[in-house]
């Protein structure tokens, strides 16, 4: 079998993971990244595709009648033609719950940030800012606790779920809005609520929903407006769900306090994004699901995905291609 992976760049960083285990599976054939006018060519002898971002359309894949299966190297599956790998009878699996606790620790490596000054006092202490005070503690910028403080994480999945443990372990009050209340009626420490409750009443918004009709712009201009002014709304989910003009108008605004948001509705940034220049905001480049240790974990069940498939139990599958 000929296994083509088409952008390794977007998950390795100067080669740190290895592809060893895929290699023992095929003939492997490595991209570092691919453009969409060539990804056909690159893959017209593959029987199997491993791919993170690359587009497999319907277009792509009746170039390559060849290509049995398509291994993602993540969790979502929008970037393939999902109506037509069934038609043309293409398997595709993807990698679920790989990264529930690296997105957990960034999340509250944000809070903590904010609520903390980290970053700002880090800065502060940079450009010597310490050294011009007679005391030892060198005060400025208001930090705060999180016990007692209100958390309301939208959508519990596994990625909500351990952001809720780790809230209930520093003393918080958690909430949740989740369209299905029946999925978290096993967590003591939470309380499901209506979405205009969860806004009104937290100090901390998280989002951890994922990003489909339902959910898209679900945070805009109405929404933003039912927060507490002193609340930080964090976004570690996708960018659609909210709207970054709205959030920024309510950042300037002062609408609420903060946000902080490791995703973008358009990646990698763009130099005119709706939230370049906004006050209060801190970004980070999509980079919550990226620890080392997580990264392997993906290529070992990306592995794992495609000898389950070559053995003709296919797991993970997210389709129903027909049989061929």
């Amino acid at each position: 079998m000929k296994i083509t992976v088409l952008d390794m760049d977007t998950a390795a960083i100067d080669g740190d993971i290895s592809l060893e285990d895929l290699a023992e599976c095929g003939s492997l054939c490595v991209y570092g990244q691919t453009g969409r006018e060539n990804t056909a060519e690159l893959i017209a002898d593959s029987e199997a595709v491993i791919c993170n971002k690359t587009r497999i359309t319907r277009d792509v894949m009746e170039k390559c009648r060849g290509l049995q299966y398509v291994g993602l190297m993540g969790t979502g599956f929008d970037q393939v033609d999902i109506a037509a790998a069934d038609e043309l009878g293409v398997t595709v699996c993807n990698v679920p719950a790989y990264s529930s606790d690296a997105v957990a620790q960034h999340t509250f490596g944000l809070i903590l940030n904010y609520f903390c000054k980290i970053s700002e006092y880090a800065a502060d202490c940079a450009s010597g800012g310490w050294t011009e005070k007679q005391y030892f503690s060198r005060f400025g910028r208001k930090t705060s606790e999180l016990s007692g403080k209100t958390i309301g994480l939208i959508g519990c999945g596994g990625i909500g779920r351990r952001v809720a443990a780790i809230a209930a372990a520093f003393g918080m009050n958690v909430l949740v809005f989740n369209r299905d209340p029946a999925r978290v009626a096993d967590l003591s420490a939470v309380r499901c609520v209506p979405l205009e409750q969860l806004l009104a009443e937290s100090d901390v918004i998280s989002i951890h929903c994922p990003l489909n009709e339902g959910t898209r712009e679900l945070i805009n201009a109405a929404t933003l407006a039912l927060m507490k002014p002193t609340a930080i709304l964090v976004n570690t989910s996708r960018g659609g769900i909210v709207n970054e003009a709205d959030l920024a108008a309510a950042l300037n605004g002062g609408i609420i306090a903060a946000a902080a948001v490791d995703v973008l509705t358009e990646e990698p940034m763009s130099a005119d994004s709706p939230l370049s220049g906004v006050r209060n905001i801190t970004i980070t480049p999509h980079i919550a699901w990226a620890p080392v240790e997580t990264r392997e974990r993906l290529f070992q069940t990306v592995a794992e995905n495609l000898r389950a498939f070559m053995a003709g139990s296919p797991r993970n599958r997210v389709n129903h291609p027909k049989k061929q």
